[in-house]
């Protein structure tokens, strides 16, 4: 379930330091084979891009079943404004790039780009800026993986997404 809002407004990022570091409010920095690597805050986010809505149930190893409503915009727009380094008219290229996204506790998880892409899985994968009506200015971004049952992707406090290709297995 989605809603949309008002066009992003043009993006004026925040640079990524030299160093990886960010000053000021808590950034995500989205960094790999990219045109163009990112440093954004929650509210970069909202103001942004539009905003989308998923009401979700995942299981919990911990806590059960849980039901939440994020809001956020869909990753692949994110992820289009840094400019992946794919040949976009060249289907095969967009799928070999992998996103490993990273949250503050350490948790990670994998995505491919084919997953996100509407020319193959089209998955409406949220950066959440809010969740259950509440802002995550302060925790951070979160992973939203509406089609997973299992909440092992929903990565809190987001740190880093990377974008890129891995070795091509030999044999």
């Amino acid at each position: 379930m989605s809603r949309l809002s008002p066009p992003p407004r043009p993006i004026a990022v925040h640079p990524t330091p030299p160093d990886g570091t960010a000053s000021g409010p808590r950034r995500l920095v989205i960094r790999g084979q990219l045109h163009r690597p990112l440093a954004l805050t929650v509210g970069d986010l909202r103001e942004r891009w539009a905003q989308r809505r998923a009401e979700v149930v995942f299981d919990c190893a911990t806590n059960g079943p849980q039901h939440h409503t994020f809001d956020g915009p869909l990753l692949r727009e994110v992820l289009d404004a840094a400019g992946p380094a794919f040949d976009a008219r060249r289907r095969k290229d967009r799928s070999r790039f992998l996103l490993a996204v990273t949250g503050g506790d350490g948790h990670h998880a994998v995505l491919s780009w084919a997953e996100l892409d509407a020319d193959f899985g089209d998955a409406p994968v949220l950066l959440a800026t809010a969740m259950d009506g509440r802002a995550l200015d302060e925790a951070g971004s979160q992973l939203v993986v509406p089609s997973d049952r299992c909440g092992a992707r929903y990565i809190s406090a987001i740190t880093g997404i990377w974008v890129g290709t891995c070795a091509v297995p030999e044999g």
